[in-house]
């Protein structure tokens, strides 16, 4: 059952992304850890409330997410199935990946608008875009996408199988599914609200940093030779994408983030990194891949379409995961 609630939870996120007046986890998550952080650093040093912020949170979501669950088990099984695919619905991102980058193509074509290109392209990176031209929209479009696969697709999609298939019980993998996914989404929050290298985070965030990299060394991984199969089912490069995911996977600040944007990069001929803005502050970062093709917006729409075979051929993956342990339960 677990493996059906899966399949239906994606294919309604790939129906309907992520709508702006459907109450979300992660902004209850989020406020959460505000307020957590708040709370513990009155009373205790920056890394041992990043901790305890961490930990609580982290409590509160599997408590939260548990008591939802059996109250709707409580009412009707088919209840529980319902909450289940809107909670799982709400830990996949692959619709809303793909469409903030397809934002960004349509302002460039027919007639490119580097203004506009420029604003959409900002609610998908946290670099200054303001001063960039064309090719450094696109490559930071494409840079991006192949990133967030990860973060928005393949690990909770990870997580909520690998949670679903430690259950004895179908209705417990259920419950395993739902909790494993929420979590992933909380560690991934809390990185994003706290994982800054500043002086005012990088005690306090070190915790769900650290959470974060642990949370995503296996998904990160696996996707990488998942976005290799992709670019042969998609006729991009497939042995680029492997060439440059052996060669350059460690080039990257992040030890996961360099996997899937070394197979993107190989799988569409471009090369990603190098200087780059920050808040008014120059970054330079190592490069990954190689660029041996002319950098146009259709590269937007090849790297779309990479992160929606790799997101379908992961969620095989997951299936095959989640259910083999229920395949003979009567």
């Amino acid at each position: 059952m677990a493996a059906c609630l899966i399949a239906l939870a994606f294919m309604l996120d790939l129906l309907l992304g992520d709508p702006r007046w459907l109450p979300h986890p992660v902004k209850f998550i989020a406020l959460l850890s505000c307020r957590l952080e708040k709370i513990t650093r009155t009373r205790l040093s920056s890394l041992h409330a990043g901790f305890i912020t961490a930990s609580m949170t982290i409590m509160i979501t599997a408590l939260a997410a548990s008591a939802v669950l059996a109250a709707a088990l409580f009412l009707h099984k088919i209840c529980l199935y319902m909450m289940a695919v809107i909670f799982l619905y709400t830990c996949i991102a692959a619709r809303d990946l793909v469409q903030h980058s397809k934002n960004v193509y349509t302002a460039l074509r027919p007639k490119p608008d580097i203004g506009r290109a420029a604003s959409q392209l900002g609610m998908m990176v946290g670099r200054d875009t303001a001063e960039m031209n064309e090719e450094k929209i696109i490559t930071a479009a494409v840079e991006s996408v192949a990133e967030n696969v990860v973060d928005g697709v393949t690990a909770p999609l990870f997580w909520v199988s690998l949670s679903a298939a430690c259950a004895s019980q179908p209705i417990t993998a259920v419950f395993l599914a739902v909790i494993g996914g929420l979590l992933y989404k909380a560690v991934n929050t809390m990185d994003s609200l706290f994982g800054y290298k500043n002086d005012r985070y990088r005690q306090f965030g070190k915790t769900a940093a650290r959470l974060d990299d642990a949370a995503n060394f296996i998904p990160a991984r696996i996707t990488g030779l998942v976005i290799v199969a992709a670019a042969f089912i998609c006729r991009a490069d497939g042995r680029g994408a492997m060439q440059v995911l052996v060669r350059d996977r460690k080039n990257h600040s992040s030890p996961n983030a360099g996997h899937p944007e070394a197979a993107f990069a190989g799988a569409l001929a471009m090369r990603f990194g190098g200087p780059a803005s920050y808040g008014g502050q120059e970054v330079d970062k190592p490069y990954i891949g190689s660029k041996s093709q002319p950098i146009t917006a259709e590269k937007i729409l090849q790297a779309n379409r990479l992160a929606l075979v790799t997101a379908i051929i992961f969620v095989w993956f997951c299936l095959l995961l989640t259910g083999y342990r229920f395949l003979f339960i009567r």
